[in-house]
């Protein structure tokens, strides 16, 4: 194998659900060097990935703090030799729930003043982490002869409102206009050499998030019964078989020719 032909994948909220779906997936990539963000490394992904020979790079990285996300990114590609990679891929998938309510019910008072916290890290690491990540790497590698590709994930809930996921529904709305935006600037570079860029919803998963919305107060929560009824009703798709048709997405030769898609649009 030469080294042009090595893949590098820079993941975002590698830990659980369908980061960790798409981690264990992406580490059987022969060639692959993986580069994930998560909120805590984990044994199980570096164990398979002595067995499988992958390269595997784990950070430990609050990516409320983007700014600071954003900067080791940039320093870390920096150091990367132009020519190693074949292809590169930036996958912005971390996205946080706060704690589940009408906007208009939050507490700012006293102890309950972590509410407020928990609305600016919703915005924080599904808006703000993602645009920065994708400003360090597309900057830095854009002198790499790579093919270079930018997949962030994002939600019917960007496109939809619900009540009560005000915070979550605006990053993710706000995710896909970024990509919009992404996507013309690339498309105009002057050497024909623009990153490809998506945002795509990826339908309704059996994860920590769905537990979490099913398991609010429907008083708090109105959409709290549509929720349990998909699960009850056995319409969530699991993390790996997402993760599998995510990546067969990313790995498409028209990847890019839509800027903002739905995979349950595609088989």
């Amino acid at each position: 194998m030469t080294e042009r032909q090595e893949k590098l994948f820079i993941l975002t909220g590698a830990s659980r659900g369908l980061g960790r779906a798409l981690a264990e997936q992406l580490l059987r990539e022969a060639g692959c060097t993986l580069l994930t963000l998560s909120r805590q490394p984990l044994a199980a992904l570096q164990e398979q990935a002595r067995q499988s020979g992958a390269q595997l790079v784990q950070w430990q990285q609050d990516l409320t703090d983007a700014p600071a996300a954003a900067r080791r990114l940039a320093e870390w590609l920096q150091a990367v030799p132009p020519g190693r990679f074949g292809c590169a891929a930036l996958i912005n998938n971390a996205g946080v729930i706060p704690r589940i309510s009408r906007l208009g019910d939050t507490r700012s008072a006293g102890s309950d003043a972590a509410d407020l916290a928990g609305l600016s890290q919703s915005i924080r690491a599904g808006l703000e982490a993602p645009l920065l990540l994708c400003a360090a790497f597309l900057s830095a590698t854009r002198q790499w002869p790579a093919g270079r590709k930018v997949l962030n994930i994002s939600s019917g809930l960007g496109r939809r409102p619900l009540a009560a996921q005000a915070p979550y529904c605006a990053a993710k709305a706000g995710l896909d206009h970024l990509t919009r935006c992404l996507a013309l600037e690339e498309a105009a570079r002057p050497d024909g050499q623009g990153a490809r860029v998506c945002a795509i919803a990826p339908g309704v998963i059996d994860t920590d998030m769905q537990a979490q919305l099913r398991g609010a107060s429907a008083q708090d929560f109105p959409g709290q019964g549509r929720f349990a009824a998909l699960k009850a009703e056995g319409q969530l798709a699991s993390a790996e078989d997402t993760a599998r048709r995510l990546l067969a997405y990313l790995a498409r030769p028209d990847f890019g020719s839509e800027a903002v898609d739905d995979i349950r649009r595609h088989g």
